[in-house]
């Protein structure tokens, strides 16, 4: 089984910005926890600040990988791109945020890119990118 997580702006910097939202950890060093863990997928990794790129990966995998694991960052409550974009492509998508997006400012409640996704995850910290690996095993 073939997923990607894609992550968008300024997650890059996981493990050094704002460490009281986002945790110690940098992303990959979980995600070699992640890929340890689910050895039996072919688990890949992306990340970009630019709207753009992130919109032509989700092309590129949108039609042949098993799952996506989206996290557009602010972008997710800015890019109607990036949502049409998801809503083109054939695979599944969950999109998963870090904070809990509700319960910080109010432009960030709410999301452009959810109606086109499976469902989203947002609050638990970096294990919501494994919760959604569960729930792409399962489909």
């Amino acid at each position: 089984m073939k997923i990607i997580i894609i992550n968008g702006p300024n997650l890059n910097l996981l493990g050094v910005r704002e460490k009281s939202v986002y945790g110690n950890k940098s992303f990959e060093d979980y995600l070699k926890e992640l890929k340890l863990k689910h050895s039996d997928l072919d688990l890949e990794y992306y990340q970009s600040n630019v709207e753009g790129e992130l919109i032509n990966k989700l092309h590129e995998v949108g039609f042949s990988y098993d799952g996506i694991i989206l996290n557009a960052g602010a972008y997710t409550h800015t890019s109607v791109a990036i949502s049409d974009a998801v809503a083109a492509i054939k695979t599944p998508v969950v999109e998963v945020h870090i904070s809990n997006i509700h319960a910080r400012e109010e432009y960030r409640h709410l999301s452009l890119i959810t109606a086109n996704c499976a469902g989203m995850i947002t609050g638990f910290g970096l294990k919501g990118y494994e919760m959604a690996l569960y729930y792409l095993k399962d489909c």
